[in-house]
């Protein structure tokens, strides 16, 4: 049971997911996108930021917090996951009636938009599960508008991590600092800073085109 509920943290499917999106809505995420947001705000205007996108946007919290940083944008959300993107709409539903909010399914290693239309695109704990990580950096930076941000924010990502039972099951890499510069870097960004509390061992990166 504890293996099937977990599984659905990679990829929500059915009613399991639906109470997976619910929970990390309400629990898992939220003072650590608090927290990240609040880094990304002492290094960004995000009030300017005309268009936004939330990858990986599970159950559409952080979009919501999004259209509340950036009052001025509209704020896609793309998730491969169809009860994802199912939750992040319903979640939302006031700002995609007021067209502010668009929400997509998609995969984030061949982005469904073009070149250089992105201000700011965003990733709460979704990155461990980017494969393969080179081509998932590289198609954000294409859709990203020279001097557009890419903003990563990771649990786990600033003190030791041990490959427990749920890591294994659910095949992910946890990125370390050194790690997500050196990614950042290869792909073309030319301004990477990492922020980290080693307490909560909570990691955000913001990189600049």
């Amino acid at each position: 049971m504890f293996d099937k509920f977990y599984l659905n943290a990679r990829k929500p499917k059915g009613v399991g997911g639906k109470l997976i999106l619910a929970r990390m809505n309400k629990f898992e995420h939220a003072r650590l996108a608090e927290w990240g947001l609040d880094h990304l705000a002492q290094n960004l205007n995000t009030a300017e930021k005309r268009m936004v996108m939330d990858v990986g946007c599970g159950g559409g919290a952080n979009i919501e917090r999004l259209l509340t940083r950036c009052p001025s944008a509209t704020v896609f959300g793309l998730d491969y996951s169809p009860v994802s993107v199912e939750k992040s709409l319903k979640h939302n539903k006031a700002a995609v009636k007021a067209e502010r909010c668009i929400v997509k399914q998609g995969d984030v290693t061949d982005l469904p938009f073009g070149d250089n239309e992105f201000d700011l695109i965003t990733a709460f704990e979704t990155v461990y599960f980017w494969k393969p990580i080179q081509t998932a950096f590289s198609e954000v930076f294409r859709v990203l508008k020279p001097g557009g941000a890419f903003f990563i924010c990771n649990a786990s990502g600033a003190k030791p991590w041990s490959p427990d039972s749920r890591s294994e099951l659910l095949d992910m890499t946890v990125y370390d600092k050194a790690a997500l510069k050196n990614l950042l870097s290869s792909a073309g960004f030319k301004k990477v800073d990492v922020h980290t509390a080693s307490e909560s061992g909570w990691i955000c990166a913001i990189a600049i085109k």
